[in-house]
């Protein structure tokens, strides 16, 4: 890796840090393109009038297309493009429907860091809520990302 790092490591990070992402409009073309890519053709999203019957009274976006477009917001804030070691997990929940037309952002809050036995690595856990353009909470979780210590130079410890 180059000597100049993108990103926070692990020490820039404290509890309670927050971080909003910009917004983006989720479109009837994001949906489509999303089930293409992922084979599910469920006529709840993709179908209008199956979905007029349905529970919502219109289309909706899959639930894994709002995750997916969260985590490219999240990533477009650059907080650590060199120093993510691994994306570890998340306990996920769906609270609301994504329409066709809602616009959504990610707001994140450092919950937990903790150390590993690796000293070149720590563990962050943050809590993250996705909200439309009404500050409802859509899907909200915890996820957990493994980022990269700042790397210990003769005579300067770890700060």
């Amino acid at each position: 890796m180059s000597d100049t790092v993108k990103g926070k490591y692990w020490e820039d990070f404290e509890i309670g840090m927050r971080f909003v992402t910009r917004s983006r409009t989720v479109t009837e073309a994001d949906i489509v393109n999303f089930a293409g890519l992922s084979g599910d053709w469920n006529p709840l999203h993709v179908d209008v009038e199956h979905a007029k019957q349905g529970p919502f009274g219109e289309r909706i976006a899959h639930g894994m297309l709002g995750l997916t477009i969260a985590s490219g917001l999240m990533q477009s804030l650059e907080l650590y493009p060199d120093t993510l070691v691994a994306f570890l997990g998340l306990n996920w929940q769906f609270r609301a429907p994504i329409k066709i037309g809602d616009t959504i952002r990610v707001e994140q809050v450092i919950a937990e860091k903790r150390e590993t036995k690796n000293p070149e690595r720590g563990i962050l856990t943050i809590a993250t809520k996705v909200l439309n353009q009404r500050d409802e909470v859509v899907q909200e979780g915890d996820r957990q990302i493994m980022l990269r210590r700042r790397p210990v130079v003769a005579g300067n410890p770890r700060t």
